[in-house]
């Protein structure tokens, strides 16, 4: 099971159309808010996209549970749960949505981390990355023993793979 997590694009196009066109075998697309784009342009047609700060069409949700195969996907943005100064807030909205993994962004930095079994990631963005200056994007690949997640930069190819044993 492959997923392809992004955020804070802010208003591009091409990009997520060939981040589509170029990662043809992942199963899911996630946009974790902030595409400035409305719900039903093209660009954004194939991704479970929420709605961020800088998002006005109101017919994205605030936060949605993706269910992709074995993992259950909390997405949000971000800024109605304080990211930028602690990930207390979406723990418990994980514990309560019974999820084992969290995609968000709106802080623009890239990072992962697993906190009592439940792998928190942020893709950053492919507008304004902050604290590196790659354009990335995630690919989570989920096999029957461990969570790999790619970090690719936009345009370039796979920077970094880190890995996250499931617990059986």
């Amino acid at each position: 099971m492959k997923v392809l997590i992004t955020s804070d694009s802010h208003g591009l196009k091409d990009e997520l159309i060939l981040l589509k066109e170029q990662h043809k075998d992942v199963d899911y697309f996630i946009h974790c808010g902030d595409s400035e784009l409305s719900f039903n342009d093209k660009a954004i047609s194939g991704f479970h996209v929420v709605r961020g700060n800088c998002d006005f069409d109101s017919n994205f949700p605030n936060d949605l549970i993706v269910e992709a195969g074995s993992d259950r996907i909390f997405v949000t943005h971000g800024h109605l749960y304080s990211v930028k100064s602690t990930l207390s807030k979406l723990y418990y909205k994980a514990l309560e949505n019974h999820a084992n993994i969290v995609c968000f962004g709106h802080s623009h930095i890239l990072g992962f981390e697993m906190i009592e079994g439940i792998l928190f990631i942020n893709p950053s963005s492919l507008l304004m990355p902050r604290s590196r200056r790659e354009r990335t994007y995630i690919i989570l690949e989920t096999t029957e023993k461990e969570r790999l997640l790619h970090v690719f930069e936009f345009g370039g190819q796979e920077i970094m793979t880190e890995s996250f044993p499931i617990n059986q």
